[in-house]
């Protein structure tokens, strides 16, 4: 055995902390050897270290050893300049806070950025400093313990209750069974089971609160398709519901409706029937203007009045410019 001079207990658990560190699947054996101790006061070092909260595993058997936990450390971050300027600059594209340090992707990125080498950091932190991304006003982006509090949920399979509030303002309490959260176009969204409603409901994640992960579990839906239940269930269940008769066949005008929209279907050979709901009657007023036929709002006075001043408004321009 390997004989070296006193040291204290502290200092051999840190020499056993860097061996675990520099040498993963390390036996105990092999430790005991590099730290000039015995077996026993090996292990005995190990228990020290997991008591101080260090994470380390063990695993028996012939090819078993020590090693360090996940979590403990990142490993070398190795990027080349174009890898580096492209993380910076996919950050800012989607995440335009990410020059501040106070907000937690700005922050997470200047920790990655203080572990590169020196002339990469430079280019890479210039980038971050000095280029002004426009905010893209149609994103929402959720508060992150709420998301990963969703997110860990849909993981466990477990039943949960959270506040939302919906665009018009009104606010209630769901309880639901999370089955994926699903990123569409610069929104987070929750796709669930709703017991209240009885029925699969699409929420936004930047308009819940309050997550709380109850006792109950569930089994999601076997081969689920998030992003295609997402998209199936976009326009269903908001608080105003409407009917759209559009006077044109079902294959000309489908390419044309977009799935939040809601559901459209053939009525006969030469009209279809497009039914929804939306918490936006405006919103949902707008995006009519752009289907490629003539149409109707048959119910839905929301969306009626809405749809009525909007006319009102476009026939008003039409006569302005041919004055």
């Amino acid at each position: 055995m390997l004989v070296r001079p006193e040291v204290s207990p502290t200092a051999r658990a840190l020499m056993a902390l860097e061996l675990l560190s520099g040498s993963p699947g390390i036996t105990a054996d092999r430790l005991a050897d590099k730290l000039g101790v015995s077996g026993r006061a090996a292990r005995r070092y190990v228990g020290i270290l997991r008591e101080a909260g260090i994470p380390i595993e063990s695993v028996r058997g012939p090819y078993g050893g020590y090693r360090l936990g996940r979590g403990l450390r990142l490993p070398p971050l190795m990027f080349s300049s174009i890898e580096a300027l492209g993380l910076v600059m996919a950050v800012l594209d989607g995440h335009h806070a990410a020059s501040d340090p106070t907000d937690p992707v700005g922050s997470a990125l200047g920790k990655i950025l203080r572990a590169l080498p020196e002339p990469l950091a430079a280019q890479a932190e210039a980038v971050r400093r000095h280029a002004a991304p426009a905010p893209d006003r149609s994103a929402a982006r959720p508060d992150p313990g709420t998301t990963t509090a969703l997110v860990q949920a849909c993981s466990e399979h477990r039943r949960v209750r959270f506040g939302y509030r919906s665009e018009a303002g009104t606010q209630w309490q769901v309880e639901a069974d999370p089955w994926a959260v699903v990123v569409r176009h610069g929104r987070w969204y929750l796709l669930c089971y709703s017991h209240a409603a009885a029925a699969v409901r699409v929420y936004r994640v930047d308009r819940v609160s309050e997550v709380e992960a109850l006792d109950d579990t569930f089994d999601p839906p076997v081969d689920l398709d998030a992003v295609a239940s997402l998209e199936e269930h976009l326009g269903t269940g908001w608080e105003y519901d409407v009917e759209i008769v559009i006077e044109a066949p079902y294959d000309a005008v489908m390419p044309r409706v977009p799935r939040v929209l809601g559901r459209l279907e053939p009525l006969d050979a030469d009209t279809c029937r497009l039914t929804g709901s939306t918490s936006n009657p405006w919103w949902y007023a707008e995006r009519l203007v752009a289907l490629p036929a003539a149409y109707r709002v048959v119910s839905g006075p929301e969306v009626q009045q809405a749809a009525r001043v909007l006319g009102q408004r476009l026939l008003a321009a039409g006569e302005g410019a041919s004055a």
